[in-house]
């Protein structure tokens, strides 16, 4: 289950990306743009926030100060990100595994 926050940051991590590769367009052999490297660090590090804010929220709750629906809506965030985490893992997985049953 997708939510219009997550939906959010993507398009806007997408916007970067595709803003800084059409930055660097045409400048030969630069390095333009994200590495790869960088834009998985960048999703791993989103994975992270959004489960120290689903924390804050189960914490705030504890304390009275936040509602059920704010804290069910950040673990249901965190559940979001950590399943696209594990799938892209998973896919990742599956093609070094292709590439390792290619005959040389």
């Amino acid at each position: 289950m997708a939510s219009p926050t997550i939906a959010a940051n993507a398009y806007a991590n997408l916007a970067r990306v595709l803003e800084n590769s059409g930055a660097g367009a045409g400048k030969g052999t630069e390095a333009s743009g994200q590495s790869f490297a960088s834009m998985l660090k960048d999703a791993v590090g989103s994975v992270m926030e959004s489960g120290r804010k689903s924390d804050a929220q189960t914490v705030a709750m504890a304390a009275g100060k936040a509602n059920v629906m704010d804290v069910v809506t950040a673990v249901a965030d965190t559940d979001v990100a950590v399943s696209t985490l594990v799938s892209v893992r998973d896919r990742v997985i599956a093609a070094y595994e292709d590439i390792m049953k290619m005959p040389i």
